[in-house]
């Protein structure tokens, strides 16, 4: 009688969807993090735009009362 050995290999369908999902809930989670730091560069990103104005504008009045002055 001729013995037939069974090996296991690749993956079962239930590993599969498992790995997936961990896959899956990975990248939310990655997506929401990535999300956040975007807002919050934004933010940051008008601040700094607004106080570059203000300071151009300070500028200006300074460079326009030098010229007044005469240097």
């Amino acid at each position: 009688m001729i013995r037939i050995h069974k090996t296991k290999r690749g993956f079962t369908l239930v590993e599969m969807i498992l790995v997936i999902a961990i896959i899956v809930i990975l990248a939310s989670v990655m997506t929401i993090a990535i999300a956040g730091y975007l807002n919050n560069a934004n933010s940051v990103k008008a601040k700094v735009s607004s106080n570059n104005s203000s300071l151009i504008s300070k500028n200006k009045d300074i460079n326009s009362n030098f010229i007044d002055l005469g240097y």
